[in-house]
């Protein structure tokens, strides 16, 4: 069989090395798996502190998706039979996609992320934290977890609230996709090349003169990179959340959840990508709006350990609680695309059991997530 991610280190011209890791999981759109969590997480860190690297670029394999989200069908099979049982193995893959997106996210280095192609759920988490994130002609994001009975986790408490006019809590509730200006426009993204630029960014990368001043590298980096894009930047798409932010901020100004679903759904449009975010809204989990919803509210000045911490807890329970099993059961494994969500409208949804989802099982210090 062969490695889910593949690690390389290319040698600079000045005896520096630039590392690469590629998910190598193509059929399956590069799913994060557990075994990449795994195979990831101490690479990394040892990349981090060794001297010779300059910087890490990670990429996924074939040019259809960076990484289309978890390996929703193996926490599936990793579920409780019965729902409110206990589900240490979803708490695991959690604990350890969240430790490794954290690492990311505070990495010192020079971090290149190649977020071509789909780019969905646990894939944004990995993209999320890169100091440098590129986007291309064929980038497609999403956090579609309201359509599986989940919400958007792995660090989406923290960057869905820094983005412009509630864009955030929209992109949150619809499940809607965006392209690279929109990514650009929501603080996703800070780059835009043409996806068959890549292989000459590499090459490039390998001509910079590094040093050890890690600043120093940051600049150098994103010197170089402005170039490509500058040759690029004719090819960038429109941003449909930039174009319809007025109306975003419009439809999501109520002041609870009942009243921004309501504004949502019976606005009339016949803008393309306005219609998809209102069907998705209108057939996901009034659970998953509504945890959406409560997540935002609770991580606002949270710091982003915290929102780990946070999203580990709700995680963790949404394995429990059984409407995320129904989801993945109706959309991937039977595939009838006819979920039995325990509500019916987020009205009906009782606020008990959102605080359940937000009473975290753990003391501070029995955390998992205690020691980062």
């Amino acid at each position: 069989m062969s490695e889910v991610v593949l690690f390389e280190e290319l040698s600079c011209s000045n005896g520096k090395k630039i590392a690469v890791a590629t998910l190598n999981a193509e059929r399956s759109l590069n799913a994060l798996s557990h075994d990449m969590v795994k195979q990831l997480y101490p690479q990394l860190s040892i990349w981090q502190k060794d001297r010779n690297i300059a910087a890490v670029f990670l990429q996924g394999a074939g040019e259809k998706a960076f990484c289309a989200g978890g390996d929703i069908v193996h926490l599936y099979n990793n579920l409780p039979e019965k729902n409110g049982d206990p589900a240490p193995g979803i708490e695991e893959f959690f604990r350890d996609e969240y430790q490794l997106d954290y690492l990311i996210h505070t990495f010192d280095k020079p971090f290149i992320v190649w977020g071509n192609g789909i780019v969905m759920g646990g894939g944004l988490g990995l993209m999320a934290g890169g100091s440098h994130r590129i986007v291309t002609e064929t980038t497609r994001i999403a956090m579609p977890e309201i359509s599986i009975g989940l919400y958007p986790d792995v660090g989406g408490s923290y960057f869905l609230n820094k983005m412009p006019g509630n864009s955030g809590l929209f992109l949150g509730l619809t499940g809607a996709s965006i392209n690279a200006a929109d990514a650009k426009y929501t603080h996703l993204a800070d780059h835009f090349i043409n996806n068959d630029k890549k292989l000459a960014l590499l090459d490039e990368l390998l001509t910079v003169n590094w040093g050890d001043t890690i600043a120093l590298n940051h600049q150098k980096l994103s010197s170089l990179i402005v170039g490509f894009e500058q040759r690029s930047i004719a090819n960038a798409p429109i941003s449909n959340v930039q174009h319809h932010q007025s109306l975003i901020t419009e439809l999501t100004n109520g002041d609870n959840l009942t009243s921004i679903v309501d504004n949502i759904l019976t606005f009339e449009t016949e803008d393309k990508w306005l219609s998809r975010a209102k069907t998705s809204l209108a057939h996901g989990s009034p659970i998953s709006a509504m945890l959406t919803y409560r997540q935002l509210q609770e991580s606002a000045n949270l710091s982003l350990l915290e929102c780990f911490r946070l999203e580990l807890g709700v995680s963790t329970k949404c394995g429990e609680f059984g409407e995320f099993k129904e989801g993945v059961r109706a959309l991937l494994i039977e595939k009838d695309n006819n979920p039995q969500w325990k509500y019916n409208s987020v009205s009906d949804v009782e606020a008990n059991v959102i605080d359940w989802f937000f009473t975290s099982p753990w003391t501070k210090t029995e955390h998992p997530l205690a020691s980062l």
